[in-house]
């Protein structure tokens, strides 16, 4: 049948929304999933990757790969917008803690990643020469599929994997997606225990932690007070607030390409490859800069940030469902073995670095133990939601500083992204990176202690 235009993309998204509402219906259901509140998008994306691999459905993965490296873009972009946004609520809230209190959290975040991160990548790097050594010869880079799986997350392993397949990697989109996967299955199958497992040292006992019933079926009962989703900053009679807020965003995009494509004009074909990898970054520092124009001409309060954050939440959403279903069976048989035992280890040494560490921190300790955790194991938003497990209401500061964290951190994942490109930038063989990511570990250690983020055990 001959259709009068091309219906893939949309029966892409179609097929994404499909497994999304499966998703959703299981969690609700199924009591494992709730103990472990595994969010839908994981439930559905795993349930599509067995469906499409079993029955005879034919899906373009190449046009789900599309969406992830497109949506990450979209999800930065409206981070971005955020920045200088105003909440209509934020008057109304009761003032809370300092600022230093604050920053400290969000400082011992960003120098936590400075740890996480790198080790990450040393031991990945190390595997890959392990592995080598034993006759078993994988591409360089391989290794560092572990730091962006888990701590940068499936839209930046499926970025820069894309681009390293035009450098002779094969198959490494595919590759990367699956680590961002397993990557997840730290965050809510570990993740969950070390947040009970906190509480009873915290509260000394053997005490269930109990959830209230929207976390655990993932939906607001019809008798519970649903908060708002945002606020109109456009009339309906001339257009609709959702509508405006995805065309800043839409902007925001097209500017990024064309600055992108600006850049790839006067740089060598190497570099050109690699921009693409960064068009996610590029795209939230132009969000940033319309953002502190907007304010500067007082036109800021069109920005509404609570709209904004529900396009992030959506493409992120839709972004991780995509994730698995975009993984490609025979490539996990083929590479299986490095791939767990290189995840497997780098999970252990990610959990066994933040219990350590989150230890000797002060004040809001599991809080901020878990919300770090979850989020250089899988995304922002596991960290909330682990972080929502500690503190329901988000009556800590630690939420706030959830928002601050990317900035903290930005010294240290710039420096990385440039790190784990640097054997196309500069031609470094994986010893040189391997010591270039120590030494980020290092300072970052050192950073712990002189700031005193760094004490004496406290559970």
């Amino acid at each position: 049948m001959q259709t009068p235009f091309s219906f893939d993309p949309i029966f892409t998204f179609g097929s994404l929304s499909v497994f999304l509402l499966v998703g959703i219906v299981l969690r609700a259901r199924i009591t494992f999933l709730q103990r472990f509140i595994i969010p839908s998008c994981l439930i559905g994306g795993l349930v599509g990757l067995i469906v499409i691999n079993i029955l005879p459905i034919h899906l373009d993965i190449k046009l789900y790969e599309a969406f992830i490296y497109h949506l990450f873009t979209i999800s930065f972009i409206s981070v971005g917008l955020t920045a200088f946004a105003k909440d209509e609520n934020e008057e109304k809230k009761e003032p809370g803690p300092g600022a230093k209190t604050i920053l400290r959290g969000a400082l011992w975040g960003g120098l936590m990643q400075g740890v996480a991160l790198p080790s990450q990548a040393i031991l990945g790097c190390a595997l890959v020469m392990i592995f080598g050594f034993f006759g078993m010869e994988l591409f360089p880079t391989f290794g560092l599929f572990a730091p962006l799986g888990f701590t940068q997350g499936p839209g930046q392993a499926l970025s820069f994997g894309k681009v390293w397949e035009g450098f002779g990697f094969e198959n490494a989109a595919t590759i990367g997606l699956i680590f961002a996967a397993l990557g997840f299955a730290f965050a809510f199958f570990v993740g969950v225990p070390m947040v009970n497992w906190g509480m009873k040292k915290i509260r000394g006992s053997n005490e269930k932690l109990l959830l209230p019933e929207e976390i655990l079926k993932g939906y607001f009962p019809p008798h519970i007070k649903k908060e708002s989703a945002g606020y109109q900053s456009t009339h309906s009679s001339n257009v609709d607030s959702l509508a405006f807020q995805s065309a800043l965003v839409g902007m925001v995009f097209l500017m990024t390409y064309g600055f992108v494509t600006l850049l790839n004009m006067v740089m060598s074909e190497t570099l050109s490859k690699l921009m693409w990898g960064f068009i996610f970054f590029f795209g939230l520092l132009i969000a940033l800069l319309l953002g502190l124009v907007l304010k500067k001409i007082g036109l800021v309060f069109l920005i509404d940030k609570r709209l904004q954050k529900r396009i992030t939440g959506w493409s992120i959403d839709f972004l991780i469902i995509a994730t698995i279903m975009a993984i490609k069976p025979a490539i996990v048989v083929q590479y299986v073995v490095p791939i767990v035992i290189i995840s497997l280890l780098a999970g252990i040494i990610t959990t066994v670095i933040f219990v350590f560490f989150g230890n000797r921190l002060e004040g809001y300790n599991l809080q901020r133990m878990v919300l770090s955790y979850g989020t250089c194991t899988g995304t922002l938003s596991s960290g909330l939601l682990l972080l929502r497990m500690t503190d329901p209401d988000f009556d800590s500061p630690v939420a706030i500083e959830a928002g601050i964290l990317a900035l903290t951190a930005a010294p240290v994942v710039v420096v990385s992204m440039v790190l784990v490109n640097a054997k196309f930038l500069f031609g470094w063989e994986i010893v040189h990176i391997m010591l270039a990511f120590s030494g980020i570990l290092i300072l970052n250690l050192v950073l712990l202690k002189i700031t005193k983020l760094w004490g004496v055990p406290k559970f």
